[in-house]
């Protein structure tokens, strides 16, 4: 609690008040509401300057000094109060939104890999993670609290975001307009261009198109990174999973290097270069091979890639993700997890985000499925 004495030890006052406890600041402010700071500042000052009105005290000198002491706690709480809503909120809120379940086990395991990446975060200072299963949250505050957003789900055509006749669109167009980020992972970079891939350009910088990009299953030898808050602790890796490629990208970009198109920044994270038997298929679906694939053999291709929106906000695009238990593999993992941070704003550590996970962890909340 915080005490107001009413005078000093020589004093015959019979009154000590309570002002009011912290709460009364912490719990009444809203967050990135100056003019409630301002209102609540000038009621708790008014407060103060009631209390001494009501102070009954014998001494006269003691009353004067009361007073002014009184009157001085008021002038200080009304100017410092707004001056703490110019303070910003130093942690940043990340939500992860997993998918249906889908697919054989251990592949498309949304609602597992967003949980692991949530306990790989979970001591990361200035960051909250929320995660939300199977689709999108029927509480749709969770997202308009956030500063990121990160999708890991299904695409195309029953894509979450462009369901209910496009009023999911609308609101996350109304996010981002205020500067929240957002990000994509593996099946959720695709969507068909008529329903949301203008969208996906501006917000992402690109996307998964059917039959323009292709899906084999191969594996990429990440060798070099760019220098980004993305890569740092990042070594180079090689790994087998479903990595799209030849995506959409704003203004036909071939999306392998450093870009600005429209004051979007664009930079590519994991670039690797498919041989000519990868190039040529088969591919998951459609089996390929196309022949706009084949003939851009010898060219890199980017599969995990940001943006820097002109709006302040960032976009993440990541193809990887189809195999659940490739999070056991940390230069993988980090690459994400540092992802994560950098589409929060968060800053990521020198040597990226540490983290460690065991068997246990990676057969931890798996969706029941049945062998296919």
């Amino acid at each position: 609690m915080w005490l107001l004495p009413v005078s000093d030890s020589d004093s015959k006052a019979s009154l000590v008040r309570d002002v009011r406890s912290k709460d009364f600041v912490t719990e009444t402010i809203s967050q990135n509401r100056k003019a409630q700071y301002r209102m609540y500042s000038r009621k708790l000052a008014a407060r103060i300057s009631l209390f001494t009105l009501r102070i009954r005290i014998t001494d006269k000198e003691s009353q004067m000094k009361t007073a002014i002491a009184c009157f001085s706690l008021s002038l200080l709480v009304l100017f410092s109060i707004p001056a703490m809503a110019d303070e910003p909120n130093s942690t940043k809120r990340l939500v992860l939104i997993a998918g249906r379940p889908s697919h054989p086990p251990r592949m498309h395991e949304f609602n597992a890999g967003v949980q692991l990446l949530q306990k790989c975060l979970k001591d990361v200072p200035a960051l909250k993670v929320d995660v939300n299963l199977n689709g999108w949250p029927e509480d749709e505050q969770v997202l308009e609290a956030a500063d990121a957003i990160i999708f890991y789900m299904d695409g195309g055509g029953r894509h979450e975001i462009v369901q209910q006749n496009g009023e999911r669109l609308k609101l996350v167009e109304q996010w981002l307009a205020k500067g929240k980020s957002i990000g994509f992972m593996h099946y959720g970079v695709e969507v068909i261009p008529k329903q949301a891939g203008e969208e996906f350009k501006r917000w992402i910088g690109g996307h998964y198109e059917n039959m323009f990009s292709c899906n084999p299953i191969w594996e990429p030898n990440f060798l070099k990174f760019p220098e980004h808050a993305i890569t740092r602790g990042v070594k180079p890796f090689q790994i087998k999973d479903e990595w799209y490629f030849n995506m959409r990208f704003i203004s036909d970009l071939p999306g392998n290097q450093r870009e600005t198109v429209d004051e979007m920044k664009f930079q590519p994270i994991l670039v690797a270069t498919p041989d000519d038997a990868v190039r040529n298929g088969p591919y998951v679906y459609p089996k390929g091979p196309y022949p706009h694939i084949q003939e851009n053999k010898g060219r890199a291709e980017a599969m995990m890639w940001v943006v820097e929106r002109p709006d302040g906000g960032r976009g993440l695009g990541f193809t990887g993700g189809h195999f659940h238990d490739n999070w056991g593999n940390d230069d993988y993992r980090k690459v994400v997890l540092n992802a994560c941070l950098w589409l929060a704003g968060v800053e990521v550590p020198d040597s990226g985000v540490a983290s460690q996970v065991s068997k246990a962890d990676l057969d931890a909340h798996l969706d029941p499925k049945k062998q296919r």
